[in-house]
């Protein structure tokens, strides 16, 4: 099934930088979880980077999220499953975005995985 917004693989490294910026900014409780909370962590310009699930179903939950992060400039990757997108966001349940909105000792690791998006064209300040 084709999704309705373009999407990107990130690098098994980049992403496990991710998951690991991701653990940083729940220790100081800076992670905006679920799509409502991560849509309004990006409309007021809190979210450092916002991370969407590929296997959410329908699609059209998320669908709205790459083109804000566009409008707004704020940088996105996606992930490849919820379920793992929940559990790293120390949830028991499945998520199918998060946003990152302090991340603490993660911030190198944001940085390193802009600077990945920039050098790719997937992101553009």
């Amino acid at each position: 099934m084709s999704l309705p917004f373009e999407t990107f693989e990130l690098p098994k490294e980049y992403l496990e930088a991710a998951y690991e910026a991701l653990r940083m900014a729940l220790e100081v409780k800076g992670v905006k979880r679920g799509t409502n909370e991560t849509t309004k962590a990006v409309e007021r310009g809190l979210a450092k980077l916002v991370y969407i699930a590929l296997d959410v179903d329908p699609p059209e939950i998320v669908a709205h999220l790459p083109l804000l992060c566009k409008e707004r400039k704020v940088p996105y990757i996606f992930v490849p499953s919820k379920k793992e997108l929940g559990k790293q966001a120390g949830l028991d349940v499945a998520a199918a975005s998060v946003a990152i909105v302090d991340p603490g000792e993660g911030e190198r690791l944001i940085k390193e995985i802009i600077e990945y998006l920039k050098k790719e064209g997937h992101y553009q300040e």
